[in-house]
This record gives structure tokens, C-alpha cells and sequence, in this order.
């Protein structure tokens, strides 16, 4: 018996820009998580490391929908 893999939110929005071939959605989603990223940077007493990691892999994710519309 395999493991079944089920793709995240992120991914199934990146998939579904990169499908339409949607680079601007690409690109304001990118800019929303770096901008949700520098807020975070900027609070004080929480610990946001793990949302940021999160929030950081989405990026990674969507830089590599990018890298498929770019080819």
C-alpha cells in the first residue's frame, strides 16, 4: 500500500495560476506572503518562527510556478 500525497492550498493555487498561465496572480500572491512576512518580523512578543517558515515555504512554491511559466 503507497502513501497517498495530498498537495496543499498553496500548491493547488499555484497549479491552477500556472494552468491559466496567470504570472501577475504569481507575482501578488509572492508579494502578499513577503509582506505578510516582514509584519510578522516586526511584532513583538509572539513567536512566529513556525508561521514564517510556513509563510516561506509558500514563496518557495510559488517561485517555482513562476520558474515553469519563465520555461
Amino acid at each position: 500500500m503507497g502513501i497517498l500525497m495530498v498537495a496543499g492550498a498553496i500548491e493547488l493555487i499555484v497549479e491552477g495560476y500556472v494552468s491559466l498561465r496567470d504570472q501577475a496572480a504569481l507575482d501578488e500572491l509572492r508579494t502578499q506572503r513577503r509582506k505578510l512576512i516582514a509584519d510578522l518580523d516586526a511584532c513583538t512578543g509572539i513567536d512566529c518562527t513556525s508561521t514564517i517558515r510556513q509563510i516561506e515555504d509558500d514563496i518557495v512554491v510559488i517561485e517555482a510556478g513562476l520558474a515553469r511559466l519563465a520555461a
